[in-house]
């Protein structure tokens, strides 16, 4: 799949090498990426500050979305139509293979509701589910 210069247009940015192959890679990926996949991906044409800063303005615009791992470490994520900036929507169940270690975005499967105190608010729900993947049985 090739990229969607709108994504980029409709987020308010401007469209540049680096955010155009780094888009590509997440509309061309089926599961999610880590800093390292990025910077292996897009050879050496852009350094380690530019991949950062363009994962963190994806993030920021609702492009892409964190996902914590099992080792503290975190994976992106391209996020569904309906994030924007500063709200994320993605209160869906993150599965790890345990075998390939794959991450897969599982859409149809929501984060339960988690039943606050009083004065606390919301921002943002992860889980995180191990297990063996299909490909992997």
């Amino acid at each position: 799949m090739k990229i969607k210069p709108d994504i980029l247009k409709q987020s308010g940015l401007s469209i540049t090498e680096s955010r155009k192959k780094i888009l590509d890679l997440f509309l061309e990926t089926d599961g999610a990426l880590a800093h390292a996949d990025i910077e292996k991906n897009t050879s050496s044409a852009f350094d380690r500050v530019t991949v950062y800063r363009t994962l963190q303005t994806f993030v920021e615009k609702g492009i892409i979305h964190q996902i914590p791992t099992t080792d503290n470490s975190i994976l992106y994520a391209l996020c569904k139509h309906n994030c924007e900036q500063g709200h994320h929507h993605d209160d869906h169940v993150h599965f790890i293979c345990s075998n390939c270690d794959k991450t897969i975005c599982l859409d149809e499967v929501t984060v339960p509701e988690v039943k606050l105190p009083k004065n606390f608010t919301k921002q943002q729900s992860a889980m995180v589910v191990t297990g063996i993947c299909e490909d992997c049985k």
